[in-house]
Order: structure tokens, then C-alpha cells, then sequence
């Protein structure tokens, strides 16, 4: 799965365009159809639309959305950023994950409306742009990660089964100290629980060692993401992340998601100065970011909240995961 390139142009071609990712509590989310008159007429998408001259992102998010679907827009945070070049224009969208709102959405242009959940489309076609937000709605706002070498195997052992009642779907495997073969045995371990729990299970190591192991994907730390020139053969692919341009470099490469860190004061990195949460905004603003990035470092879950008010996709926890 590769992103799109773009053609070079002025930024005063791009078409700047925002649209809301409406998400109900059982993870349900709206699609709406482009109506007839309109360029990929019948086309699926997420509402939203032009941003006019002088006007704040948001402020064009609430206004096309009242306007669209009659609704008034009250909770609502950035996501990823998209660029695509169609034949009759090259757009520049900012997506906004919206929890609350007032009203029941009812289509007000002659569009199609229709609630719609992760990994179940049952509508088509999509408009081309929207695309990758479908696959980036599969992944979770917590993500967990192991360190095994340091608490020991059975803290996490005994920890897991409760961690993947309350939802864990996303678990990545980070033993820097294990040799291959000790890193098998321990993957192994983890897939009899994750499996079952429908929880993928990325592993970072060298992609070379992963040929047949019972996992998801890999997730490359920073030295393999930089020396990385096209995205690894598995099905998902992540990566760690610490500066805007690794984190354009994944995006680059068509990778799944991203880790931007450490946010907080972190005991794997005592020398080096956290990020904080303004850091994290303003890195997330610099890169645009087209992939989900969870913020990692001396966070636990009551923080997923505030991330994702920075514009990060969720929370990634480490030693907080097997408290």
C-alpha cells in the first residue's frame, strides 16, 4: 500500500478543505454521498468542505457541517492531513475527529447518509482521498507496548487477559535485549492471548527474522525506519518516531502508524528532555501528519484524551500498560 505523490504547485492551488470524522459510541461512523451536480457525483466521503478565505480550519468545519447535515459541531479534534490530486482539482483536507454534537444529522443537499463500522464497508465507491482515513479508523486510540527484559514475563502474562477484556487491540512487542530465538518463544507466548482477542501484534525486530511468526505486522524502531527506502511486506507496519521528518519519512513510505515520543519524563530516556505536550502539538502541526500518531513517554490512559486534543491518534503505553 503506497501514499500518493503529488505534482509540484503553488500553495495558492491547493484547495483547502476540512472534513469531520463523526464517531458514535459503539465506534460507528458517517459517510455521506456527493450529490448530483457535484464533481464524483455519488462518490462516498466524509462530510465537510471548503474552507473559505480568512477562515479558521474549525470555524469551516462547524459551519459546512451545520449546513451539510444540520448539525451543530461541539466536541471535535484534528487527525491526519490529506493531499490528493484529482482532475478537476489538487485538495488539501484536514480531518477532525468529532465526538459530540447537537442534532441528529439529516442530509441537507440531496446527499445519502449512512453510518458505517471499521472494517465493514458496505458502501462504495469512495472517493479516492478518504480512503486511507478508513484504515487508520481500525486502529485504536491505546496501543500497548512490552518490556519484558525489565519487569519480567509473567507481570505481563498475568496482566494481558485483563488488559484485552477492557480492549486492547493493539500490542507491539519491544524487547531490545532478547536474541532471536528468545524473542520467538516469548511471541509465541503472547499470540495464544492476543489472537483469540482479535488484538493485532506488531514485533520490533529486523523484518528478516519475522517469516512465519504468529503476528500482525512489524514496527521498526528509528535506525531501521531511516535506513528503510520502501514500506516492509507484512500488513500492518509501524514505526518510532522523534523528529518531524522521521515522522514524514513513515508517512512516506505508506507506513501504518507512527510513535512520537517521549512526551512526559521517561524512564528510558533519563537524559534526554521530554517533549511536552505544546512539543507534541507543534510537531504534529509541522508534520501534517497522513498516518495515525500515538504519543509514547511517561503517559497512561487517562491521558488519551488530552493527545488526542494535540492532534495524536491515541496513547501508547509502556510500563503504565502492566500496572
Amino acid at each position: 500500500r503506497r501514499r500518493h505523490s503529488f505534482p509540484t504547485r503553488r500553495s495558492s492551488d491547493l484547495l483547502e478543505v476540512v472534513a469531520g470524522v463523526l464517531q458514535r459510541p459503539d465506534g460507528s461512523f458517517l459517510l455521506a454521498s456527493r450529490p448530483p451536480g457535484k464533481a464524483y457525483a455519488g462518490y462516498w466521503e466524509f462530510p465537510g468542505g471548503k474552507i473559505e478565505p480568512g477562515e479558521a480550519p474549525y470555524a469551516a468545519l462547524v459551519r459546512e457541517l451545520q449546513e451539510e447535515l444540520a448539525i451543530t459541531v461541539t466536541a471535535a479534534t484534528p487527525w491526519l492531513v490529506q493531499q490528493f490530486v484529482y482532475p478537476h482539482a489538487h485538495v488539501h483536507l484536514r480531518f477532525y475527529r468529532i465526538s459530540a454534537w447537537q442534532g441528529e444529522p439529516h442530509a441537507q443537499e440531496g446527499q445519502q447518509l449512512r453510518w458505517q463500522h471499521p472494517g465493514q464497508l458496505d458502501v462504495s465507491p469512495m472517493l479516492p482521498a478518504n480512503t486511507p482515513i478508513l484504515r487508520a479508523l481500525s486502529l485504536p486510540g491505546l496501543a500497548a507496548l512490552t518490556c519484558a527484559g525489565e519487569i519480567g514475563q509473567a507481570r505481563i502474562l498475568a496482566a494481558l487477559p485483563a488488559q484485552l477484556a477492557h480492549g486492547l487491540r493493539l500490542l507491539l512487542v519491544r524487547e531490545p535485549g532478547y536474541a532471536r530465538a528468545e524473542l520467538a518463544s516469548w511471541v509465541a507466548q503472547l499470540a495464544e492471548h492476543t489472537r483469540p482477542a482479535g488484538c493485532r501484534l506488531l514485533v520490533n525486530a529486523d523484518p528478516d527474522w519475522l517469516a512465519g511468526w504468529p503476528i500482525d505486522g512489524v514496527h521498526l524502531n528509528s535506525a531501521r525506519l531511516a535506513a528503510c527506502r520502501q514500506r516492509p511486506d507484512f500488513a500492518w507496519v509501524g514505526a518510532s518516531t522523534h523528529r518531524v521528518d522521521e515522522l514524514q519519512h513513515a508517512a512516506k513510505l505508506g507506513l501504518d502508524y507512527a510513535l512520537l515520543g517521549h512526551v512526559q519524563p521517561s524512564a528510558s530516556h533519563p537524559a534526554q528532555a521530554p517533549l511536552g505536550w505544546e512539543g507534541l502539538a507543534c510537531q504534529l502541526a509541522e508534520a501534517g501528519p497522513s498516518l495515525p500518531v500515538y504519543a509514547l513517554g511517561g503517559l497512561d490512559a487517562a491521558d488519551l484524551a488530552r493527545a488526542q486534543l494535540q492532534g495524536a491518534h491515541g496513547v501508547a503505553l509502556m510500563r503504565g500498560a502492566w500496572a
